[in-house]
C-alpha cells in the first residue's frame, strides 16, 4: 500500500481471551481519506479502546486488537476491501480462514453512499455486524434488505424537520439549493423539497454541484458546470441557501468560493444552511478556508458531547512515542513538516520535532473536541464492546447452571453478536443513554451549529439548537435564535429570504398567476375581514359581537346601540312626549273646570274623559320604546300600544256614532232615539277594546316578544332591540286598529255636513283623516329602517297620530272656551241649529 495516497479506512477490534484461552476475535471499523478532520476517526477509535482496555467491568482479562484499512470511493474498491477485512488480511482465499487465532466479529464503518451500500450486501452473506457512523442513507434501515447494518446516527428524517422548523423559525421561504450531482442529491429532491413545498417554502433556484475529477476528460464539464454555479450564486438575490452533499462531493462548491473570496475579492455574503453530511468547516490547509463567505452559517452535525479525557488524550500525542495508524503522515500534513527519517517530506519545511502541539492548529484543520462522527465511532466500539460483554456473561451463566453447555470461542460466530447489539443499551462516559431503536438506528438527534468566522481564518463555533428525537412532535426542535451571530453583511439583523415584501397584517396572499405559492401579491381584507399575521394565507372574520378596525388588523368590540334617554334624538322623543302630555292634562283640566257649559254638554262627558285619558296614556306608552330593551318593556310594549290606541280610535268611533244618532233622532218619529245614551258608547268602546285585548293575548300566549341582540345588521354596531315573537300577530294587531281608524273616518266622513253647532263630525273626519295618514306612512318607513330608528319611527308615529288627535277634535273647542267664551252658551247652540235648518 502506497502510504502517502493511503487513508484510515478501517479499524478492527478484536476479543482477545489471552490469559484464558490465548484466542482472540476481531472488530472491524471502516474510515475515509486523510483529512486531519478524518483521522479523528483512527484517534477516537483507539481512545475508545484505551478507555476499554483500563474499564475492570468491561470485559475484564480481555484485550481488544484492532486493524485499519483504507478507503475507496468506488464500487471496485469498496467490495475488495471488505472482502479483505473479511479474511483478515493474511492472503486466506475467499471464505477460507485459515489462521485460527483471530475472528472478525463486526466492522464498524460506512462514511459515504459508496460504502453504506455496497458493503452490506457482502457482509450479510457472513451476518457479520456492521455498525455505520457516517452515511444518511435511508435505505439501511430497512431490515429486509439490511438486516446486519446499525446506524450510530439519528434517522435523516429528523434532519429534514429541523431544516423546516428552522425556516419557519426565521420566516425564510425563499431558498436556495445546493445538492451533489450524485445519489445524494437526488436523495435530497426525492424527500426534502416534498417537505419544504408542504410547508410553503419555495426553492429560488437548485443546482447540481459536479464532484472534482482527475480525468482530463472530464476536466472542462466540470469547469463549465462550476461556472454556471458562480454565476448562479453571484446573481441571486436570495439570502439563504441549502447544501447538502458529502465533503467529498462538495469541494466544487469549495472551489466556487475561493475564487470569489481570493481571486474576484467578493465574497459570497450568504446566510448557508449546511446539512449533517458536510463538515464544511474542515480543510486541509486553513488557506482554503474561506471566512467572509462562511461566517454566519448555520450547519447541522450529528449530536456530540464532550468527553472526559479526549482533550488530554489528543494533547498527550507525540508522534515519535505513538504506534497510531498512519500518525507521521498526519503529523506532517497538519504541521507542514518532514520526517526524513521515515522518508516522509514536505517541500520547503523544516524537520518535524514532535513536540508540535495539536491544540495550536486552527480549528478549520483540525479540532479538539469530537466532532458528531468521531462521537459516533466512539459509542459504536463501546456498543460492541457491551454487545459482547453481554456475549460472555450469558455463556458464563449457562456453563454455571451445569447446563452441560460449553462455549468454544473458535466457533463463535459474528451473527451469535446480533441478538445482543439489538438489546445493548448503556450510559456512555459522557452520562448519554446509547441504545438502537426497532429500526437499529441510534436514538439520538444533531446539533445546529453557528460558526462564527475571524479575518485570521479561525472560527468559533457556538450551539444556538438540537433536534431532540425524545420529545413529542411539533417539540422536537429548539431553536435559540438570540444566540445566532449573523454575517456582518446583514448588520446583525434577521436577514428576510422571501420572493416578495410580506404582506402586513390587515392584508392575505394571493398567488400570481403561473408563480410558486412563494410569489404573491398582496390585497386588503374585505368587509368584516382580519387578519393579524403577516403573510396571512387568508382573512378571518371577527366574532359576533366585534368588527375590523380601519387598517383590518384587529377585531374590536361593537358598541351596543339602542334608542336611550341620554342622546340627541332619545331626548328629542321624550321632551316631546314629556311636553304633549303635559298639555293633554292642562286640556283635561280646562275641560274638567268648563265641564257645564253647553259646548262640552253637547258632547258626551265620559267619552270625553275617556279619550282624554286614552291619548294621554298614548303619549306616556312611548316611553316603553326608549330606553335598553328589558324582558318586561319587550313583553307589554307592543301589547300595551295596540290596546290603549284601539281604545283611543273606540272612543272617536263612538263619538262619532254618537254624532250621527244625535241627528238621527232629530227627526220627528225616527227610532234612534231609544239607542241615545251612554250605554251604546260605553258598549262600543269596550267591545272594540276587548277584541284587540283579545288578540294581544293569544300574541303574548303563543309567540311573546323578547329581547335579542343584532350583531349582523350593522357593521360596527349590536343592535339591542325587541324581537317582535311573531311579526304575524304584530301586524295583525296594526291591521285591527287600522280598520277601527278606517270604520271611524268612514263614518265621519258621511256625517261631516250634518249640522252642528261645533262641527264635531268634521273635526272627528279630519282627525282621524291625520290619524291614517301618520299609521299608512308608519308601516314602509318602519320596514326600511333598523336598529334605534325603527323604534324612533314608531314612537314618532305614536306621538304625532295621538297629537292629530288631541289638536283636530279639542283644540278648536278649547278655542272657543277660553278665547271665545260669548259662543259657549245654549242660544248660540240653538241659534245655529235653526240657521242650519
Amino acid at each position: 500500500m502506497d502510504v502517502i495516497a493511503a487513508a484510515p479506512f478501517a479499524a478492527a477490534a478484536a476479543s482477545d481471551y489471552q490469559q484464558k484461552y490465548g484466542q482472540q476475535k476481531l472488530l472491524a471499523v471502516k474510515g475515509s481519506n486523510l483529512l486531519p478532520k478524518n483521522y479523528h476517526q483512527v484517534l477516537v477509535f483507539t481512545f475508545a479502546m484505551n478507555e476499554i482496555y483500563k474499564n475492570t467491568h468491561l470485559l475484564p482479562n480481555i484485550t481488544l486488537s484492532y486493524i485499519f484499512a483504507r478507503n475507496t470511493f468506488n464500487e471496485m474498491g469498496t467490495c475488495y476491501e471488505t472482502m479483505d477485512l473479511l479474511f483478515i488480511r493474511r492472503g486466506n482465499p475467499l471464505n477460507y480462514i485459515c489462521g485460527k487465532a483471530q475472528r472478525l466479529m463486526a466492522i464498524i464503518g460506512g462514511l459515504n453512499t459508496h460504502n453504506s451500500k455496497h458493503m452490506p450486501h457482502i457482509l450479510n452473506i457472513y451476518k457479520m455486524p456492521q455498525l455505520s457512523y457516517a452515511s444518511f442513507d435511508p435505505a439501511l434501515s430497512d431490515k429486509t434488505q439490511f438486516p446486519s447494518v446499525y446506524q450510530m446516527i439519528p434517522n435523516e428524517r429528523s434532519q429534514y424537520a429541523g431544516i423546516v422548523q428552522l425556516l419557519q423559525h426565521f420566516g425564510w421561504t425563499w431558498i436556495g439549493l445546493i445538492v451533489s450531482d450524485d445519489d445524494i442529491g437526488e436523495m435530497l429532491l426525492r424527500t426534502l423539497i416534498s417537505w419544504l413545498h408542504h410547508n410553503n417554502i419555495c426553492i429560488a433556484f437548485k443546482q447540481f454541484i459536479p464532484t472534482p475529477t482527475k480525468f482530463t476528460d472530464e476536466i472542462y464539464h466540470l469547469n463549465e458546470k462550476l461556472q454556471m454555479t458562480s454565476y448562479i450564486l453571484s446573481s441571486t438575490e436570495t439570502n439563504v441557501i441549502l447544501v447538502h452533499g458529502d465533503s467529498r462531493s462538495m469541494e466544487g462548491l469549495r472551489m466556487v468560493l475561493l475564487v470569489h473570496e481570493n481571486d474576484k475579492m467578493k465574497p459570497l455574503e450568504k446566510i448557508w444552511i449546511i446539512t449533517a453530511q458536510w463538515v464544511f468547516a474542515a480543510v486541509s490547509n486553513k488557506d482554503l478556508f474561506t471566512p467572509k463567505s462562511f461566517n454566519g452559517t448555520l450547519s447541522f452535525i450529528i449530536h456530540t458531547n464532550e468527553v472526559t479525557g479526549y482533550k488530554e488524550f489528543l494533547e498527550s500525542l507525540h508522534p515519535n512515542k505513538s504506534k497510531l495508524y498512519m500518525i507521521l503522515y498526519f503529523w506532517t500534513t497538519v504541521f507542514a513538516c518532514s520526517f526524513p527519517i521515515n522518508n516522509l517530506y514536505d517541500p520547503n519545511t523544516g524537520n518535524c520535532t514532535g513536540e508540535e502541539k495539536l491544540r495550536s492548529l486552527s480549528e478549520t484543520v483540525f479540532e479538539m473536541g469530537m466532532s458528531g462522527q468521531s462521537y459516533s465511532i466512539y459509542n459504536a466500539v463501546y456498543a460492541v464492546a457491551h454487545a459482547l460483554h453481554a456475549m460472555i456473561s450469558s455463556r458464563s451463566k449457562q456453563k454455571a447452571m451445569g447446563d452441560g453447555g460449553t462455549w468454544n470461542i473458535p466457533k463463535a460466530h459474528p451473527w451469535q453478536l446480533h441478538s445482543f447489539l439489538k438489546h445493548v443499551r448503556f450510559n456512555n462516559t459522557a452520562g448519554e443513554e446509547i441504545f438502537f431503536d426497532e429500526n437499529g438506528e441510534l436514538a439520538t438527534g444533531y446539533d445546529i451549529i453557528n460558526t462564527v468566522t475571524f479575518p485570521n481564518k479561525t472560527n468559533h463555533r457556538v450551539r444556538v439548537g438540537w433536534i431532540d428525537p425524545h420529545t413529542p412532535e411539533g417539540k422536537k426542535v429548539i431553536i435559540n435564535g438570540s444566540a445566532v451571530v449573523w454575517n456582518h453583511k446583514f448588520n446583525q439583523s434577521v436577514p428576510k429570504s422571501i420572493c416578495v415584501e410580506s404582506c402586513y397584517p390587515g392584508h392575505s396572499k394571493i398567488v400570481r398567476q403561473g408563480k410558486q405559492i412563494c410569489c404573491y401579491d398582496c390585497v386588503q381584507c374585505s368587509e368584516g375581514m382580519i387578519s393579524n399575521l403577516t403573510d396571512a394565507d387568508h382573512c378571518n372574520k371577527c366574532p359576533e359581537d366585534q368588527h375590523p378596525n380601519k387598517n383590518h388588523n384587529h377585531c374590536i368590540p361593537k358598541a351596543i346601540i339602542y334608542l336611550s334617554y341620554s342622546e340627541p334624538l332619545g331626548i328629542i322623543l321624550t321632551s316631546f312626549a314629556l311636553s304633549i302630555s303635559l298639555v293633554t292634562v292642562v286640556v283635561m283640566w280646562i275641560f274638567i273646570q268648563h265641564r257645564n257649559t253647553p259646548i262640552v254638554k253637547a258632547n258626551n262627558w265620559t267619552i270625553t274623559c275617556t279619550l282624554f285619558i286614552s291619548i294621554l296614556l298614548c303619549f306616556l306608552c312611548s316611553f316603553l320604546f326608549i330606553g335598553m330593551p328589558g324582558k318586561v318593556t319587550c313583553l307589554f310594549r307592543q301589547s300595551v300600544f295596540g290596546i290603549i290606541f284601539s281604545l283611543v280610535v273606540a272612543c272617536v268611533l263612538a263619538k262619532t256614532i254618537t254624532v250621527v244618532l244625535a241627528f238621527m233622532a232629530t227627526k220627528p218619529g225616527n227610532k234612534m232615539r231609544k239607542w241615545l245614551g251612554k250605554r251604546l258608547a260605553v258598549s262600543i268602546i269596550i267591545l272594540c277594546t276587548l277584541i284587540q285585548t283579545s288578540i294581544c293575548a293569544v300574541w303574548l300566549a303563543t309567540s311573546p316578544p323578547f329581547p335579542e341582540f343584532d350583531m349582523h345588521s350593522q357593521f360596527s354596531e349590536i343592535i339591542a332591540q325587541c324581537n317582535e315573537g311573531s311579526d304575524f300577530m304584530f301586524y295583525i294587531v296594526l291591521s285591527y286598529m287600522g280598520l277601527l281608524a278606517i270604520i271611524s273616518f268612514t263614518v265621519a266622513f258621511f256625517a261631516r255636513k250634518l249640522p252642528d253647532t261645533f262641527n264635531e263630525a268634521k273635526l272627528i273626519t279630519f282627525s282621524m283623516l291625520v290619524f291614517c295618514t301618520v299609521w299608512l306612512s308608519f308601516v314602509p318607513t318602519y320596514l326600511s329602517t333598523k336598529g334605534k330608528y325603527m323604534v324612533a319611527v314608531e314612537i314618532f308615529s305614536i306621538l304625532a297620530s295621538s297629537a292629530g288627535l288631541l289638536g283636530c277634535i279639542f283644540l278648536p273647542k278649547l278655542y272657543i272656551i277660553v278665547l271665545r267664551p260669548e259662543m259657549n252658551t245654549r242660544d248660540q247652540l240653538v241659534r245655529k241649529k235653526i240657521t242650519d235648518h
